[in-house]
């Protein structure tokens, strides 16, 4: 018999009374790659955004002899893994009053878990990622949490091989015998992340062909469903719906790329977090907790995130304030570099500057408090509420 509940803080101020940890699931750090692909698609069908991007990449290409290349650029988030890891507990100390446990998961990378395993206050984090799992004409996210010490390593190298096949070399079969190898470990959490999102953009009617077909394939191997932090209302509740028809619990995912702490986690009656994953694999309970940032419109939060990828943290270590130095880009020889060491004389060009210091007065009051209500999500959030994300 499975057991899934969902509370919301901000209406529910007690909602972890009787719960001995919150659990922070699904969070990035420095050490995660995010790709650039998405500013060319967000000017598409766009002509006077497509006409300013051609002109900056006019521009780039006379003053430097490089022509912007999306798709073999990336940007890494700005909170390294030690700073990320206190954010999370932080929020779970304060505004639940239990212990928290955190579970970072960058993007096909385990370097953030292995640095904090030096540090005695995250001595005990799980060695966990977002694997990228290709998949058809798609690809989807998987949480794999918990991996042991000894082998991680090891993992995460079958793991990146899996990733970068040609698609035409890659065998169906090597997901499932992998996921099944993963799933043998009792320790190991294997989470399907923001499953109706088309992520890879191929449509959503064909994309939630190609979930369905993942779950029928490898279904027995996953064992909860995302209810993701950073996605909407709607989709949510239509994680809710699939989890309810493949009969699986759902879970928390906050997806924090930037410096909002993760807009939900879970609670648990386990102490450590290998214990939490006996709690969901093999109890089958999960108890969702959304914070109270997740009340906000979703596109005002969408915002924020995105203003995070391009605000400057003089305080922050060195390599982090800076956004030129989080975002990185072949040189003229093909070499990545970050962007920061590819600017003439060192400096960001000054329209560039102009342009990006107006779209950051976008999240500063009183603009920002404009868009939060010209945003406004209040009436689908509480159809969504009284709908429940439960039944």
């Amino acid at each position: 018999m499975s057991e899934s509940s969902v509370s919301y803080l901000w209406r529910e101020r007690d909602a972890a009374k009787g719960f001995a940890a919150g659990v922070s699931l699904h969070s990035h750090t420095n050490q995660s790659m995010e790709t650039l692909d998405f500013i060319a698609e967000m000017s598409a069908g766009k002509k006077i955004l497509q006409a300013i991007m051609l002109w900056a990449e006019e521009r780039s290409a006379r003053t430097t002899g490089i022509r912007p290349n999306y798709a073999a650029s990336y940007w890494t988030p700005p909170l390294t893994p030690r700073l990320a890891f206190d954010l999370e507990r932080n929020q779970i100390e304060q505004l639940t009053q239990l212990p928290g446990m955190v579970s970072i998961t960058d993007h096909d990378d385990i370097k953030a878990p292995m640095l904090l395993r030096s540090i005695d206050s995250a001595r005990h984090i799980p060695v966990s990622v977002e694997w990228t799992v290709p998949f058809a004409e798609t690809a989807f996210h998987l949480g794999i949490h918990n991996l042991p010490s000894a082998t991680g390593a090891a993992w995460m190298e079958r793991l990146q091989a899996f990733t970068a096949m040609p698609v035409a070399t890659r065998p169906a079969q090597l997901i499932t015998d992998m996921l099944a190898e993963l799933h043998e470990m009792p320790g190991v959490l294997l989470i399907f992340n923001h499953p109706n999102w088309d992520l890879y953009q191929v449509g959503q009617d064909l994309h939630n062909v190609r979930v369905n077909d993942f779950l029928a394939i490898n279904g027995q191997f996953i064992h909860a469903l995302e209810l993701n932090g950073l996605r909407n209302w709607k989709e949510n509740q239509e994680v809710s719906k699939l989890a309810a028809q493949w009969n699986y619990l759902v879970i928390s995912g906050g997806d924090r790329h930037g410096v909002e702490p993760n807009a939900n986690i879970n609670l648990t009656h386990a102490t450590t977090f290998t214990e939490f994953v006996h709690e969901v694999r093999c109890e089958r309970k999960s108890h969702v907790l959304f914070m109270p940032q997740y009340a906000q419109p979703w596109k005002h939060r969408i915002l924020q995130s995105t203003l995070d990828a391009i605000r400057n943290y003089p305080d922050f270590p060195e390599g982090s304030r800076r956004w030129d130095e989080r975002v990185y880009h072949p040189d003229s020889d093909g070499v990545v570099r970050p962007l920061s060491t590819l600017w003439k004389d060192g400096h960001c060009p000054p329209y560039l500057e102009v342009l990006l210091s107006a779209v950051r007065m976008m999240g500063a009051a009183p603009v920002s408090g404009g868009l939060r209500l010209a945003w406004n999500e209040g009436s689908s959030m509480r159809a969504a509420m009284r709908a429940a994300l439960i039944d």
